[in-house]
């Protein structure tokens, strides 16, 4: 089995920028390494899910589901996605044996004022109504293996610095 690094935050938490520059450096320790993000995911999947709750858990699953897929087959895979459902987590540590989970913790303040897609501005003039974190809520990781405080404080290599002490990759 190969390591599933699954790497959830809220909208504009880093996970994107963060996950493509860990993939990068796993890129120079294995061969076969993935990257994820699930933005791309629901576009390869056909967008054929909405922003609900119910269309929400659903990526997720899809997501969880095609990890476990390509660690059984010797492919790491850095999954960034919000992921926002205990029992989608639960069920990656349950069903994927290599399975890290990363939390990229940022503060609500942070996210508005970063708010790169629009969508924290949107929300408070009312044409975003299915934002995680504000309209749906976000199931905070209660056991990731690792957090990364991603409120400015360290740029997105001091944070993968972090990442590789931890992992001793």
């Amino acid at each position: 089995m190969a390591d599933v690094y699954w790497i959830t935050g809220l909208s504009g938490a880093g996970k994107t920028t963060i996950g493509k520059m860990w993939y990068s450096y796993l890129r120079t320790q294995f061969q076969n390494v993935v990257f994820l993000d699930g933005d791309i995911l629901r576009e390869v999947f056909g967008n054929d899910l909405g922003y609900t709750e119910l269309d929400r858990r659903k990526s997720a699953m899809r997501n969880a589901k095609l990890c476990k897929m390509l660690s059984e087959q010797e492919i790491h895979v850095v999954c960034c996605t919000i992921s926002m459902f205990d029992e989608v987590r639960e069920w990656n540590r349950k069903n994927i044996k290599d399975y890290y989970e990363i939390y990229v913790k940022v503060s609500m303040e942070t996210l508005k004022k970063r708010d790169q897609k629009n969508l924290y501005t949107n929300s408070c003039i009312g044409k975003e109504n299915n934002l995680v974190g504000i309209h749906i809520k976000m199931e905070e990781p209660k056991t990731p293996d690792f957090i990364l405080y991603n409120n400015g404080e360290k740029t997105p290599e001091q944070q993968v610095s972090l990442l590789k002490d931890f992992f001793k990759k």
